[in-house]
């Protein structure tokens, strides 16, 4: 029989703990409120239990499940372990709270959209109802293995995605490790990386591409922004999402924000006579948004890949080039006809220079020696400079 009565726990108000014996004890906050709390040693270490709180649990039931506890432990099992198993979450819950902690990680809806959207074709399925200190090699091996040699580029996302999801649940222990790692590697067949390299134009082809790009019967506003993309050597997803905000027409600049970077880190890309000359051409086309290039199908909203890539088909150049390839073209042609340093023609393709100490030191993005190499590049691909006319294979 136990210390305490109904009456003493109900009367009891001084904050502490108040012994019943045999490891239960009745805990009075200072505010009046009263739990139960079973201190116990586990393993030669004391730990304390929470058995909920008082009215909710009457000391009868408070006796019974300590009573149950001490069971356990005298029988060699952990009652917390058991309490710790019945709030572990399942792989697809412990998968979306993945996703939320890792939301501010990605640089788009679009992108934490896509993250999920796998994991719910390619895991769920197999992985989602089990609970996530369930999930062990064999499963996850069944997962990958269909994809592993035929998608090699998407079996690795998956493989990126489980292991976020399992080093998520190690970090709140709910599984000892991550056992998509080094523990499934042996079962996995090695493959040999393919380098992979867009589709580009030799670069002297690019004048007259833009030149058949022009006579094309696109829509206006895909023409300019594929004219722009060439002039600037940007990334499509740049261009295409570019806002007046960034652009600064009396510096002849723009700057993109960090968060629109695939580096993370704000990028200023001077701007040429001819990429100006776009923008002024393009400005009739503004549709009340801040878009500089916006949809022409759907207003307020950015222009979408599929629209610069079928205009690249439309003139015979879809099988030969890609949008993103013009970023080749410009380096191809930087390393060949110019003197420009290295660091120059890297930074105008916003890469990353040098090992992380040398970024450290290295506070300038040469943007005076960058503004010229673009200009040059202008020049060229709009015949200023006099560019030998080649004719375009299709």
């Amino acid at each position: 029989m136990g210390k305490l009565t109904q009456a003493a726990v109900r009367a009891l108000d001084r904050p502490g703990r108040h012994g019943d014996g045999a490891t239960l004890y009745l805990h009075v906050a200072p505010g009046g409120t009263k739990s139960w709390v079973q201190r116990i040693t586990i393993d030669g270490k004391q730990r304390d239990i929470g058995l909920g709180p008082w009215p909710l649990v009457p000391i009868a039931e408070a006796r019974e499940l300590a009573t149950d506890n001490r069971r356990i432990v005298r029988r060699g099992g952990d009652p917390l372990a058991d309490k710790r198993r019945a709030r572990t979450p399942t792989f697809r819950q412990a998968a979306l709270r993945t996703l939320e902690s890792k939301r501010a990680d990605f640089r788009s809806q679009k992108a934490a959209t896509a993250w999920l959207q796998q994991l719910e074709r390619c895991a769920f399925p197999t992985l989602g109802d089990v609970r996530v200190d369930q999930v062990d090699r064999e499963a996850i091996l069944r997962v990958l293995s269909p994809i592993w040699a035929k998608q090699p580029a998407s079996a690795r996302k998956l493989r990126q995605r489980i292991s976020a999801t399992l080093r998520w649940a190690e970090a709140h222990g709910y599984v000892d490790r991550d056992l998509s790692g080094d523990a499934i590697a042996g079962a996995l067949p090695r493959r040999q990386a393919a380098a992979r390299h867009h589709r580009s134009l030799p670069y002297q082809e690019t004048g007259d591409a833009l030149e058949a790009i022009e006579s094309s019967t696109a829509s206006t506003a895909a023409k300019l922004c594929l004219r722009f993309i060439v002039l600037t050597a940007a990334r499509s997803g740049e261009a295409r999402g570019a806002t007046w905000s960034e652009i600064d027409l009396a510096t002849a600049e723009w700057c993109i924000p960090s968060e629109r970077m695939k580096a993370a880190r704000e990028h200023r890309v001077p701007l040429s006579e001819a990429a100006l000359a776009v923008l002024r051409q393009v400005r009739e086309l503004r549709d009340g948004s801040d878009l500089v290039f916006p949809s022409p199908m759907y207003p307020g909203k950015a222009m979408s890949d599929g629209t610069l890539v079928k205009v690249l088909r439309s003139v015979g150049l879809g099988e030969r080039a890609t949008v993103h390839g013009f970023r080749s073209t410009f380096r191809d042609w930087a390393s060949e006809r110019t003197n420009a340093a290295h660091a120059v023609m890297e930074l105008s393709l916003a890469h990353t220079v040098g090992s992380k100490v040398e970024q450290a030191y290295a506070r300038s993005d040469l943007l005076s020696k960058r503004r010229q190499l673009m200009r040059q590049w202008a020049d060229f691909v709009t015949g200023t400079s006099g560019r030998k006319v080649v004719q375009l294979r299709s």
